[in-house]
């Protein structure tokens, strides 16, 4: 299943002009042999904000890095070969840009990013299109963390508490399967959800530390919402053609669901176009 998901994905990305992909069906052009690049980057001196932009494929990230990135790059079209350029607190690791003169045969298409990345605080942006995602964003130390996609099956968790205060958690995908783990530990004041339609799950659980206040913007979806029994939450869904359901122990006052806690709170508001929302504990 993940191989003829990885491939579907790929399919779908090299059509598109996303991350800089052009075509030019006229003349097939074979993989070439496997490469592995080693990725190291220091972390810069002061403010750090690191990119990283990837087209199809994918990419694996987990905590565990002594710098601020270490990690391997397998690719075997050498225009994937990534690039990596700093400038100041910025960082940049970006695929470099598939222009395809052919249509090789996908089952032959290699492209894998594994990084660790470290404990220093940081603003994180990852700018993908169409791939698979395996993030643990567990104890690093993120400050703002914005995920922009394409059509994506991305799993992300984290499993440990962020020692920072994260400001913004904005996360922006097309048509995908997105589960989000332990979002408790994040440690966010805002999160903003927009999605195509997908399927998404969004899991509270972990250490709620504050309030935090939850934006969810989707077209016709599947959402799940998994809030632990005793995390005190309001949800608030803004759609006349969506089927709601909810465990006992929640109240329902028109289109909003409440459940009593202690603790901080969330709050979470959901447009949607039409679809359904199930919450859970």
């Amino acid at each position: 299943m993940k191989k003829n998901l990885i491939l579907a994905l790929l399919a779908l990305a090299v059509t598109t002009l996303a991350c800089g992909f052009q075509t030019n069906f006229s003349t097939a052009k074979t993989p070439a042999a496997e490469t592995t690049d080693e990725i190291t980057v220091n972390a810069p001196d002061g403010d750090t904000s690191l990119t990283l932009t990837f087209g199809a494929g994918k990419l694996s990230l987990a905590p565990g890095s002594k710098k601020l990135v270490d990690g391997t790059a397998k690719y075997n079209i050498p225009d994937f070969k990534p690039e990596v350029k700093t400038e100041g607190g910025s960082v940049r690791i970006t695929q470099g840009n598939y222009q395809m003169t052919g249509f090789p045969a996908l089952s032959d298409i290699k492209n894998e990013w594994d990084l660790k990345l470290g404990s220093v605080p940081m603003n994180l942006a990852i700018n993908a299109g169409a791939y698979e995602g395996q993030f643990d964003f567990g104890g690093l130390a993120l400050i703002n963390l914005t995920i922009n996609d394409g059509a994506a099956e991305v799993n992300a968790d984290f499993s440990t508490p962020n020692p920072e205060k994260m400001s913004i958690f904005s996360y922006k995908t097309g048509a995908s399967n997105v589960t989000l783990k332990n979002l408790g530990n994040a440690n966010f004041a805002t999160l903003i959800f927009e999605s195509g339609a997908g399927n998404y799950k969004l899991d509270f659980g972990g250490k709620l530390q504050r309030d935090g206040s939850v934006s969810i913007r989707s077209g016709m979806s599947n959402l799940t919402l998994i809030v632990p029994s005793n995390t005190a939450a309001t949800v608030k869904v803004n759609s006349g053609l969506s089927n709601v359901q909810f465990p006992p122990g929640w109240n329902q006052n028109g289109d909003t669901y409440t459940q009593k806690g202690t603790g901080p709170a969330l709050t979470i508001v959901i447009e949607m176009g039409a679809g359904n929302v199930q919450i859970t504990q």
